[in-house]
């Protein structure tokens, strides 16, 4: 399984997972520029822009910890242009899902409010 078929298969898992929660996903893979967001939902009051993480293990660290201060602000941006773009007036939420996919098994993590944005 090459690069982009494993993240595809994280993807596809957190979508699963987030569902079974009864969240509304608007949008998959969505760009603005050069910022893609993995995944866009609706959870009542609140649009959850979700990063998804996938990796076969954790020797490196957690899959979270690869979502740093350059990312969540590109993220950040990405969704004050969704907000905008989609004339919405709902509380934005940011989440990490942080997925392990090894030979063993797998595990996934929902990190809710992950990261918040400042005002600025």
């Amino acid at each position: 399984m090459d690069k982009i078929d494993f993240g595809k298969k994280g993807e596809d898992l957190a979508v699963a997972c987030l569902e079974e929660k009864g969240y509304c996903i608007l949008e998959r893979n969505w760009h603005f520029g050069h910022t893609e967001v993995d995944i866009i939902a609706r959870w009542h009051e609140f649009l959850v822009i979700v990063e998804v993480k996938t990796r076969k293990g954790n020797i490196y660290g957690e899959p979270y910890t690869a979502v740093d201060y350059r990312k969540q602000k590109a993220l950040i941006f990405a969704a004050e242009r969704y907000i905008y773009g989609h004339h919405l007036d709902l509380e934005v939420r940011f989440d990490i899902i942080s997925i392990i996919i090894d030979h063993e098994r797998t595990s996934l993590e929902h990190i809710r409010e992950a990261f918040r944005a400042v005002a600025r």
